[in-house]
């Protein structure tokens, strides 16, 4: 996996970019919608100044029934407005969801903290862009139309529109300044609990059983308190600041309303005049409010977009590759070096091997030894710091990640099923021939339980599969595992839960999978399955120590193939130092 360079678009961008026929057109209804605006003072002057003076009632009908029309036209446009910028938001989430998913996945699988905030994040920008924030912006440039026609009116009332403007735009500023260190603060704070939350909530078992939840509650309490307490720091500093915002927005009202009065007896103005400068006024300040009210909305979009824009650039480039044949299952690993995501110190170091479409390889050696961590880079999950794993010559990196899936079946030491039914877990919740997932549930010899269960292969197994045994959803996982034969099937302690019967199921599996002439590579702490591989690796401290045909690495560990069949159920030791290393066969 590599990181996106910092200078190429990342989805952001590109779903941006793809919303921007919309908010242009918005731009454009606003033009309208503000030129509109003006209708309800140039209405008040004629009715002051015209009507009432002239008594004349055919002149008032007929101004109002064209401005009733204009107000209809004015509705229309803030209506086609609205929808236009609905649909934009839907096009940016169309762009936007995939990868975002994508990216929150890869995440998650480099223990990166604040993954699954990404899908907030998301909504949050998109929400700020394709709703009333956008609007307040669109507004913002006819502030100066406004005042021109305010000095139009009297001199009087331009100034005293850009003086509070000036003002109410200052204090916007200032409660910016006092409040974007707190609410960055309660965001991260947020983020922390809810992780906290979700982290606890999936061990809810373990920490009932075994009275943990009071430190965890507790320490979940703390991440609660702080969040509240930098919350409670932003309302405080910007409660205050709104409070003189409001005030000053009452005391410009009175002195528009005063000094219109003023300049009206002094003969001036016309009383249509006044009445017309405080709606003008009120419109060129419309804006300025807007901004203040929309400006947490403001400071929480640009906090989502660059953690959003920082998790695509931390993450996978989702540059389209190159359809690659389907693979055959040939495999060779090429020096590979394999740490976990995060860990400054490799778990396997150097492991070399080589395998031909149908062998199966059985991976031994003591815990701790590296096998796990080797499982995950053959399946792509851990990419390789060196060297290369490829299968049928292309490096796993050449891959389309979703196209590869599709010729890997993989069963990870512990089990996840997904909340559905158990036709869905089966075929990977895709779309599915029940014939296929009939197979891959009798390949893994559990056919026979799920017709016991109520529904059958219909059965919602729960969140997890809790409605299920640890046996149960273990060998669910290998029929998943095993869907459609799949070209490389690698089994990371495959028989940890199973029965006698389930251990038989899986030996059968093994060599019907053989038989189709499939890859298979296994994990493994117990010997009796080493009968079924015809090579074996040995691992010991992140280091290949031994590879090769099973019978010449089993004469070298127990003395012959021959005593395997006595040999407890215990990790193989692994050979004298002096052994020679591992070689590619």
């Amino acid at each position: 996996m590599q990181a996106r360079p910092n200078n190429d678009p990342t989805p952001l961008n590109r779903a941006f970019q793809v919303a921007k026929p919309a908010i242009f057109t918005a731009t454009f209804f606003s033009l309208f919608i503000n030129l509109l605006a003006l209708v309800s003072p140039l209405y008040m002057l004629q009715v002051y100044d015209r009507v009432l003076t002239s008594r004349n009632v055919t002149t008032l009908v007929v101004l109002t029934l064209v401005v009733v029309i204009l107000f209809v036209v004015y509705a229309a446009l803030e209506s086609l407005r609205t929808q236009v910028l609905v649909r934009g938001g839907i096009a940016f989430d169309n762009v936007l969801r995939g990868p975002t998913f994508t990216s929150v996945l890869d995440a998650n699988i480099k223990h990166a903290a604040g993954g699954a905030q990404a899908f907030r994040d998301t909504d949050e920008v998109r929400g700020f862009l394709t709703g009333a924030g956008l609007i307040t912006f669109c507004d913002a440039p006819w502030i100066p139309v406004f005042l021109v026609v305010s000095f139009v009116l009297h001199p009087f009332f331009g100034f005293l529109a850009i003086i509070s403007g000036l003002i109410i735009f200052g204090l916007a500023v200032a409660n910016d300044y006092a409040t974007r260190d707190p609410i960055k603060k309660a965001t991260i704070a947020a983020i922390g609990a809810q992780n906290d939350a979700s982290a606890t909530l999936r061990n809810a078992e373990v920490m009932r059983a075994m009275g943990m939840w009071g430190g965890l509650q507790k320490r979940w309490q703390g991440r609660r308190d702080e969040l509240i307490a930098w919350q409670a720091s932003a309302s405080d500093r910007g409660g205050s600041i709104m409070s003189i915002i409001k005030f000053v927005r009452q005391v410009v009202q009175t002195l528009i309303l005063g000094g219109g009065a003023y300049l009206a007896i002094e003969g001036k103005i016309s009383p249509g005049a006044m009445i017309a400068a405080s709606i003008l006024v009120g419109r060129a300040l419309a804006p300025i409010e807007a901004g203040v009210g929309q400006w947490k909305s403001f400071i929480a979009a640009r906090g989502a977009w660059d953690r959003v824009q920082t998790l695509f650039r931390a993450t996978i480039d989702d540059n389209e590759r190159m359809a690659l044949p389907a693979p055959k299952g040939d495999l060779r690993v090429e020096g590979v070096v394999i740490a976990p995501p995060g860990a400054q110190r490799p778990t396997v170091m150097g492991a070399s091997f080589a395998l031909a479409a149908g062998q199966t390889l059985c991976i031994v050696g003591p815990s701790a030894a590296g096998k796990s961590s080797l499982m995950r880079g053959l399946v792509g999950v851990w990419p390789a710091i060196q060297g290369a794993i490829r299968l049928d010559g292309f490096d796993l990196k050449h891959w389309d990640p979703q196209a590869l899936g599709q010729h890997i079946g993989y069963l990870p030491q512990d089990v996840e099923l997904f909340s559905g039914t158990v036709a869905e877990n089966i075929a990977r919740f895709a779309e599915y021939d029940p014939e296929d997932v009939i197979e891959a549930a009798t390949m893994a010899g559990v056919h026979p339980m799920i017709q016991g269960l109520a529904n059958g292969y219909d059965t919602q197994i729960g969140e997890g599969g809790f409605a299920l045994s640890g046996g149960q959803r273990q060998r669910i996982a290998l029929a998943r595992a095993v869907y459609r034969k799949p070209a490389l099937i690698v089994l990371d302690e495959p028989n940890a839960s199973l029965d006698s019967e389930g251990e038989n199921a899986l030996a059968q599996a093994i060599l019907e999978l053989k038989k189709a002439g499939k890859t298979i590579i296994i994990a493994t702490h117990k010997v009796n399955i080493l009968s079924l591989c015809d090579k074996i690796l040995v691992l010991n401290g992140g280091a290949a120590q031994m590879f090769g045909d099973r019978d010449e690495v089993m004469a070298q560990l127990f003395g012959g193939p021959k005593a395997v069949a006595a040999a407890p159920p215990q990790p193989p030791q692994t050979p004298p130092s002096g052994d020679a290393p591992a070689q590619a066969g």
